[in-house]
């Protein structure tokens, strides 16, 4: 075990409980006399919300599943059985017979519905995994690139992916197999013991994003069976990212499944994590107003994201936007309700406005815009008072309803 562990001293400490959750945060820095500076400048500052980072259970599970298979896959390059694949893997490049004997258990995916935040763990896990861009091994010398990132093509050719693979380790270690294969004019085949004798050499992980590519592709089949040939041919550790429509494509066969089997993720429940996410990207305001994030604003927050991470993101910035576009310059439930209508029309088909607490799900009834004033009247901001009660005030006090009502509920006004 010593011997290992000098073998991988390019490799970080594992990180685990607090300090990993402290290490994978990111909190840009914000100042709140920004609020006083000019539009240009706090336009440009709004955009600091993208680089927010608060990691998730999901976060931490990605982190720790990447660590392990990169440590597994490197403890394979010092073994005997290393040796060995690397004349199978040099008859394959000469176009005789061979078999892959590494063998793929490491191997995993990460499958999650789109913009819940799968693509930014996984960067963050990588840039804490990958402290050395390359690591360094003694015996056998060799440099190793610990995770290299490529995406799926669109039409999942085989051919195009490995030199995919050849051109980004040349990126890297300034090689030149990319090159050499396009020269030698390789066939598949001749490629696939190229890349299995590169990655065996100089690949910790390999990370395919955009699977769900090969779902619908004629070459979908063939795609993967290069993979499993791949992983067999070179002992790596291989991970696939998408969304869950390749889930039926990868249950298809036992032998498959068995290989791929990993992590899933689905939107976030409204739970404390979500209300701590939008607690903490509340407070990077830069409208002059300053307001307080209420209840009534999370429900809202999450009914109009249907627990997406990164339409949090979009409501929160583009709400702010609008209020310094606007001259009306706050953050609250009104240019929320800009944003989402204004902004996110494009989604509005996929988000059924929903809050679900504990498992329970309460749905808002669309209405007819000649029936009600209010639109979404269940999310309160001050429930102090009934719309009765707010009439009777405003009688009292020879007060605009419309603007009293502003104050409580969300309020869009219709032309009839």
């Amino acid at each position: 075990m010593n011997d290992s562990l000098n073998v991988f001293a390019g490799m970080p400490s594992m990180l685990s409980g607090q300090d990993l959750v402290s290490t994978l945060s990111i909190f840009p820095e914000y100042r709140d006399s920004i609020r006083n500076e000019n539009q240009a400048i706090r336009l440009m500052a709004l955009s600091d919300l993208y680089r927010l980072y608060i990691p998730s259970q999901m976060s931490i599970e990605i982190y720790s599943s990447m660590y392990l298979a990169l440590l597994r896959s490197m403890q394979k390059k010092v073994t005997k059985t290393a040796i060995r694949q690397q004349y199978q893997n040099h008859r394959a490049i000469q176009n005789q017979a061979y078999r892959g004997i590494m063998g793929g258990a490491d191997s995993f995916t990460i499958i999650g519905d789109s913009g819940i935040g799968k693509t930014s763990a996984i960067s963050r896990a990588v840039e804490l995994i990958t402290e050395n861009r390359v690591i360094e091994m003694d015996n056998p010398y060799t440099k190793v690139i610990p995770v290299l990132n490529v995406q799926c093509m669109w039409d999942s050719s085989v051919k195009g992916l490995l030199l995919e693979i050849l051109r980004t380790v040349d990126e890297t270690l300034e090689s030149s197999y990319y090159q050499y294969a396009l020269k030698s004019r390789a066939t598949t085949d001749n490629l696939i013991g190229s890349v299995s004798q590169v990655a065996l050499n100089h690949i910790g992980i390999l990370v395919i994003d955009e699977i769900q590519n090969i779902v619908n592709s004629k070459n979908g089949k063939r795609f993967i069976a290069m993979l499993l040939q791949l992983i067999n041919n070179s002992g790596i550790s291989l991970c696939l990212i998408g969304v869950p429509d390749c889930i039926p494509f990868f249950e298809q066969t036992f032998q498959l499944s068995r290989r791929l089997v990993g992590l899933q993720y689905g939107t976030m429940p409204f739970d404390a994590y979500f209300e701590s996410f939008c607690k903490v990207i509340f407070s990077y305001q830069y409208v002059q107003q300053k307001s307080e994030i209420t209840p009534a604003i999370i429900e809202f927050l999450y009914g109009h994201s249907a627990g997406v991470v990164s339409v949090v993101v979009s409501l929160i910035h583009d709400a702010q936007e609008i209020g310094i576009f606007s001259g009306k310059e706050a953050l609250n439930l009104d240019t929320l309700n800009q944003a989402y209508k204004q902004r996110l029309s494009l989604l509005h088909g996929y988000i059924q406005p929903t809050v679900s607490h504990g498992g329970n799900t309460s749905k808002r009834k669309k209405k007819s815009p000649a029936a009600s004033i209010v639109d979404n009247a269940s999310i309160i901001q001050d429930n102090t008072f009934t719309i009765k009660e707010l009439v009777a005030k405003a009688k009292a006090e020879n007060l605009d309803i419309v603007s009293l009502l502003k104050e409580h509920f969300v309020v869009v006004e219709v032309s009839v």
